[in-house]
């Protein structure tokens, strides 16, 4: 069974209700799932969990960047997915994140899931369909 750790950060909710749905949704795939914000997740865990689902929105990136450079080395060969949300621009910041988890190792199990603001139904399809690649990766 996959065990899988939804870490996020999210300032205003909308990258929090993101990490719900990813969660919900690897949960009702079969995943064992424990959800986190980035100040509660202890990295020397990392090695407790098959995959992980990472999100962040582009404005407070560094309220994840810390845990994130611990647990980088922790990737390599683990499924992984990212998400975040965005007010203006165009996912720069994400698509930057997407290539250095690959750098790290990580598989990327889907594209990378944006919501500009809160998820819609597109976000809330696409969150949806990260959690269920990462319970079945």
């Amino acid at each position: 069974m996959s065990k899988i750790a939804v870490i996020y950060w999210s300032g205003t909710g909308n990258t929090e209700a993101m990490a719900d749905l990813v969660a919900n949704a690897a949960a009702a795939a079969g995943a064992s799932v424990d959800k986190f914000t980035a100040s509660e997740f202890n990295v020397s865990s990392a090695g407790d969990y098959t995959g992980f689902a990472l999100g962040c929105p582009a404005m407070g990136a560094e309220q994840l960047e810390e845990m994130y450079q611990d647990l980088r080395g922790s990737l390599s060969g683990k499924p992984v997915g990212l998400f975040g949300s965005y007010g203006w621009g165009d996912g720069e910041w994400i698509r930057t994140w997407a290539e250095d988890a690959e750098a790290a190792g990580a598989r990327l199990v889907v594209e990378p899931v944006m919501a500009n603001g809160s998820p819609d139904g597109d976000a809330e399809t696409a969150c949806a369909a990260l959690g269920t690649a990462l319970a079945n990766a």
